[in-house]
């Protein structure tokens, strides 16, 4: 009885061995030495002068997920806030001259214009006279007119004794007067309230014919007229009712657009 009691107590204790087997040592993953086995994928080129692959302590029996990042691009194609503007850069060196564009279509026929102004005659010219004598007063007197022998487009004004140049340009004058015996003869051509040249007589006791004659380059809406001096001297010019004796004359030379 006690045979049959310890042989099943050593049935039990080998019993695990029979079916599991004994421990073996964990399989090395490493290059296999010389003279040992080689897998048919392992390259025939390795040489034995190669140093071993030291074994590694992280060999897993199954092999490892490959980890990789996830980036959200949609995060990155948001579009920010504009920023401030940059300082302006240097200016370039100018380019070569590009070849010259096709010529474009033709435009559309535009609006008539207003109506311009009347053409105006390039032509003036004046001649009048004075029948009446003239003695001189406490101020300044324009000489009037009484006779018209030329008046040109009437830019002569009879009524104001003044001449109104309308084309501007270079223009002759002429004055021609009697003197008064034992009298001075003191009188000027104006151009608008300027005096321009003097007509001039010493008294005498012959009366004379005196005359004075200019070229002036005048502008549009200037006057030109004869003025008698005030009365500080004996002052006249002679004339009577049946003879012309005073004299005004002028005509345009060359106007200035042509």
């Amino acid at each position: 009885m006690d045979i049959s009691y310890l042989r099943t107590s050593l049935t039990f204790l080998f019993l695990p061995l029979v079916v599991f087997g004994a421990p073996a040592d964990e399989p090395s993953l490493t290059e296999p030495g010389p003279g040992a086995c080689k897998r048919c994928c392992d390259s025939l080129d390795s040489s034995s002068d190669t140093p071993p692959v030291p074994p590694s302590h992280h060999h897993f029996p199954y092999p490892m997920p490959e980890v990789r990042p996830y980036i959200n691009i949609t995060i990155l194609k948001e579009k920010g806030d504009r920023g401030e503007p940059g300082m302006p850069g240097k200016w370039g060196k100018e380019g070569p001259r590009g070849e010259r564009g096709a010529q474009g279509q033709k435009g559309s026929k535009g609006q008539m214009g207003t109506a311009g102004d009347p053409c105006k005659h390039q032509y003036a010219a004046f001649s009048v006279g004075r029948k009446k004598a003239l003695h001189s007063s406490e101020g300044f007197q324009v000489l009037l007119f009484d006779t018209v022998f030329v008046n040109l487009y009437s830019h002569f004004d009879m009524f104001n004794g003044k001449f109104y140049c309308s084309v501007g340009g270079l223009y002759y004058f002429s004055l021609n007067v009697h003197t008064w015996n034992f009298k001075e003869t003191y009188m000027h051509i104006m151009r608008n309230e300027e005096e321009a040249v003097i007509l001039y007589a010493q008294p005498s006791d012959r009366s004379i014919m005196q005359s004075q004659s200019l070229m002036l380059e005048l502008q549009e809406n200037d006057e030109i007229w004869v003025r008698l001096y005030k009365r500080e001297r004996e002052n006249a010019i002679y004339s009577d009712d049946v003879d012309v004796y005073i004299t005004f004359s002028g005509y345009l030379v060359k106007p200035s657009i042509e």
